[in-house]
This record gives structure tokens, sequence and C-alpha cells, in this order.
């Protein structure tokens, strides 16, 4: 049987990672805000991992692609959160599972002002969406419709360097979460 023959695959039953960048300047993160006709949500900025590439060599990617920041211009990376995501989509290839390790930055003020305020994503029939790169203080993140749902961890850090006593959050799946 050849590729073309083989039965579709069960839903979740492929893993795909998509590392974040949480980039913090003082109390305000980076997120990216993509508007689209029936809906507006923020995402940190990222994507996916390539086969065979490590993950923080997939962020210093992520954030030269979408933001045009060099990897010297943020201190080391640290791992602030993990979101497992079983969500079912409407398409005719059946969804991955998808891990979401989110990695923690912290930037200065000049680094900051330099980065990208636009984000373009390829769409796949090799169209460009524009997000736009919004500063948004972490308290109120919860407030924001944000994927992978980290709004309210984020809005519960007492502060953007407070260490957190594990990185995992509740898994997002159809029963937590509805596909916008």
């Amino acid at each position: 049987m050849d590729s073309a023959e083989r039965a579709p695959s069960a839903p979740f039953s492929r893993v795909t990672i998509r590392v974040g960048a949480l980039l913090f300047c003082g109390a305000e993160v980076a997120l990216i805000r993509r508007d689209r006709p029936d809906s507006v949500h923020y995402i940190p900025p990222g994507g996916d991992v390539e086969p065979g590439e490590d993950l923080l060599a997939a962020l210093r990617r992520e954030r030269a692609e979408e933001l045009g920041m060099p990897p010297a211009q943020a201190r080391l990376p640290e791992l602030l959160r993990v979101v497992d995501q079983r969500v079912g989509r409407p398409g005719p290839t059946a969804p991955p599972r998808k891990l979401h390790p989110l990695y923690r930055l912290h930037i200065t003020r000049a680094v900051r002002d330099a980065l990208s305020t636009v984000e373009y994503d390829e769409l796949p029939d090799g169209s460009r969406e524009a997000g736009t790169v919004h500063r948004v203080h972490h308290r109120s993140c919860a407030e924001l419709p944000l994927f992978p749902p980290i709004g309210r961890a984020l809005s519960a850090l007492p502060d953007p360097h407070a260490a957190v006593a594990d990185a995992a959050l509740e898994a997002v799946t159809d029963d937590n979460y509805t596909w916008v």
C-alpha cells in the first residue's frame, strides 16, 4: 500500500511541537494579535519546530523570522509553561496533538523598540496574513483571547521574574476549549 492508499490517521496520532517566546520588557509581554473576519486572538511569537531541530534553535529562528530579533539580544530563555493541545478542528486532515513549550525571555527597552511591529504568517494557499505585535501588561493577559490559553497563568505571576513550581498547565481539549 503506498502513501496515497493509506487510511487517514486518527486524531492526535501525530505530535507536533510549537515553541513560543514570552518576551518580557519589564511587566509587558509581546504578543501577536491576529484579526480575522469572525474573531480576534493573540499568540506568543513562535512556530513549529522543524524535524530534527533543537527546541532552543527553533525558538531563536522563530524570534528572528517573526520579530527580526538576533539571538544575542535576549538573556537565556527559561521554560515557563508547557501546554498539551488535543483539540479537534475542521478540515480534511486529522488534527495533531501539539505541545507548546513557552519560554520566558527578558529584553531591554532598546531591544523591544527595535522589534518588528508586524508579523506575516504564510497560509496554506500561499498568501500571507499579517499580525501586529502588541505589548501587553502581563496582569491584563487573563482578559485576552490568547492561544494557547495561558492568560490566567501570565496574569497570576506576582512579577515577570517569578519562579513557577510546575511548568505544565491544564491540557487544552475539546472538553475545555472551542476551536475558533
